[in-house]
């Protein structure tokens, strides 16, 4: 089955109102096996959403509508489909007096206009309101099906949950499965074409990626009967997959980076101290952000200037003055010294320039060190970034996560080459 997204608000198209609601119903109508082929948003405006719901129900089997059910004359979704339908308004005594309660509950008297969300097309199948007052409704017609449901995201998603979910469960005899597997180090193109092949004879599963800041994310989705089912196909072309792009996998559905380096810090019960410049304790406020990682960070510095870099990390003078505090000596004494201070078993450093003012044309913007010391030695990654200033402190934060991910993992990268990086 395929199915339209359409979401009523003029406030929507002023950008007043970010739309979540299409991303959180995407989701879900593909765990159910349903297609979704077309999002639209639409104004408050009755002749605007005649077409654009005739459009989709000529388009589409299935059209969820989000909004539009407040008690405003401007709230016209279930009047506009009542007349397409041709379907009369009736009041819904239950919804009345769940309007009633709700108000009672919240001590506020109810206005003579919230009569209106009671007045539901004739037949339809009535969907309660748990979190509001609205309720939504369900109107089968010949093959189509038709959904309203209300605009805040607070009372759209249990109501989508308990009522809708289990009502198309039943309509349809198709799961849509995915994995999903993140991927650091290696541009889409790049990726594109290691995986050539596999894209152009793909069918079920189908595999897409999505590129992110500093990362890609490729989908990979079977469509079957069962979950089962699903996995058996998708595992094979994960496995193939993961075979050609190799340490660059980090991840699989959610995790970020950073999830990943400190959880291989607590389950190897390795210790790390930070020395950041550039990044001004993104870092470390990154690291902290994992439950747990207290039993592995010890300590942090943020050494901005050359007399801290000095003072609290034993940064020679002989080294600022002669190669400056962005480079890989800096890089890498920063890093010895947070690790001896700290005790640490890895000492992480980051010296760089992330502008937009501050650069040279021998050490531009986007130019960075990522220092790393171990107990037995340290190394360095040279990165040259673009972007703005954000984007130039994220960048690195990231490198810095997975330089620590691939020591832990006993992957060589840059330990032994020094080679320089560029993203």
């Amino acid at each position: 089955m395929n199915a339209e997204i359409i979401a009523v608000g003029t406030e929507l198209l002023l950008g007043q109102i970010l739309n979540t609601n299409a991303q959180y119903l995407s989701t879900k109508l593909s765990e159910l096996g349903i297609n979704v082929f077309f999002q639209t948003v639409v104004g408050d405006n009755n002749q605007r959403l005649r077409e654009t719901l005739g459009n989709a129900l000529r388009k589409t089997d299935i059209v969820i509508l989000t909004g539009g059910l407040g008690p405003t004359k401007d709230d016209l979704t279930k009047e506009t489909i009542a007349e397409i339908m041709g379907l009369p308004l009736e009041l819904h005594q239950d919804s009345l007096e769940r309007i009633k309660d709700f108000f009672s509950r919240i001590n506020r008297k109810m206005s003579k206009n919230n009569e209106k969300q009671a007045m539901l097309p004739k037949g339809s199948i009535v969907l309660p309101n748990d979190h509001g007052t609205a309720p939504g409704c369900i109107i089968e017609n010949d093959d189509k099906i038709i959904v309203m449901l209300p605009g805040p995201p607070k009372e759209m998603q249990p109501m989508f949950q308990q009522s809708v979910y289990p009502f198309l469960r039943e309509k349809s005899p198709y799961i849509i499965h995915s994995r999903v597997l993140r991927i650091f180090g290696i541009g889409e193109s790049s990726l594109e074409e290691k995986l050539s092949d596999l894209f152009e004879k793909q069918n079920n599963p189908t595999i897409a990626p999505y590129a992110k800041q500093g990362e890609v994310t490729l989908r990979i989705t079977a469509k079957c009967e069962d979950i089962e089912t699903a996995e058996k196909l998708i595992a094979p072309v994960e496995a193939e997959i993961r075979n050609r792009l190799g340490i660059t996998v980090y991840g699989m559905e959610e995790e970020s980076l950073e999830e990943v380096a400190c959880r291989l810090l607590m389950e190897k019960n390795v210790s790390v101290a930070t020395a950041e410049s550039c990044t001004g304790g993104m870092l470390g406020e990154k690291i902290t952000s994992i439950s747990g990682i207290s039993a592995c960070y010890h300590m942090g510095f943020i050494t901005y200037s050359n007399e801290a870099k000095a003072e609290l990390l034993g940064v020679s003078q002989e080294t600022l003055k002669q190669y400056g505090a962005v480079s890989s000596q800096t890089a890498v004494e920063m890093a010895d010294g947070v690790r001896r201070k700290a005790n640490a078993d890895i000492g992480i450093s980051i010296t760089g320039i992330a502008g937009p003012g501050g650069g040279s044309e021998e050490k531009p913007v986007g130019l960075v060190y990522i220092g790393m010391s171990t107990r037995e030695k340290s190394w360095f990654k040279e990165l040259h970034l673009v972007g703005n200033r954000e984007r130039i402190r994220n960048m690195t934060t990231m490198n810095a996560f997975d330089m620590i991910r691939k020591y832990l993992l006993n992957y060589p990268d840059e330990q032994d080459s020094f080679a320089r990086g560029e993203c």
